[in-house]
């Protein structure tokens, strides 16, 4: 009998939110208190979001990342939050997914982005990082652009000139930040589509 035999026996018996994943969710941030609430930490703003939809707490220390498994969309899930500092998130990620053999295609990435005004979402299948330092180590940690993703506007710069690492470490402002938690259920919908496969759905309903 296998490892992953014994594993699955007790998730049976224990529920199918100990079975083993097939898919990961991650959302991309900085760890700490002093980044809660910037524009960088809107990918982990929506695994909060996930936590109140699926009644989950993603606060095991594993992979170099807090995780917790869950079934959304009837796929079993590894919800997770690097701890590496964004510039290292695919680190995590790596870890994870080499661990439970999950493929590329099967990691949902969520993270922020800085063209899309707040209360905007995107749905992408794949793609470059765009210049996104967290999207640039999972492209180099794990093997490839082809991972699916949401990207969460969070606003462009105020003026040409401003420096973009401050633009994204600030905090929102009020107005902003209503808006990024009004357009949270939408994000927690796509994730739930995507792990189902249903990605162009996702993409019709939401882009």
């Amino acid at each position: 009998m296998s490892i992953w035999d014994v594993f699955n026996r007790i998730s049976s018996e224990n529920g199918a939110k100990g079975a083993k994943p097939e898919y990961i969710i991650a959302g991309l941030g900085n760890p700490g208190i002093q980044y809660e609430g910037t524009r960088h930490n809107a990918g982990f703003m929506a695994i909060s979001a996930l936590e109140k939809k699926y009644d989950i707490s993603v606060s095991s220390h594993k992979f170099k990342a807090l995780v917790a498994n869950a079934v959304i969309g009837g796929k079993n899930c590894l919800v997770m939050k690097p701890e590496t500092y964004m510039n290292l998130s695919g680190d995590a990620i790596d870890q994870a997914m080499s661990f439970y053999k999950i493929p590329l295609e099967n990691v949902i990435v969520i993270f922020d982005d800085i063209s899309l005004e707040p209360g905007q979402i995107r749905i992408r299948r794949k793609g470059s990082a765009g210049g996104h330092n967290g999207l640039k180590s999972i492209i180099a940690q794990c093997g490839g652009e082809d991972f699916p993703r949401i990207k969460i506007g969070v606003g462009k710069k105020p003026r040409p000139d401003y420096d973009l690492a401050d633009w994204v470490l600030s905090r929102f402002n009020d107005d902003d930040r209503k808006k990024l938690e009004d357009v949270m259920p939408k994000v927690c919908a796509a994730a739930e589509l995507m792990v189902q496969g249903e990605i162009s759905e996702a993409m019709n309903k939401f882009n």
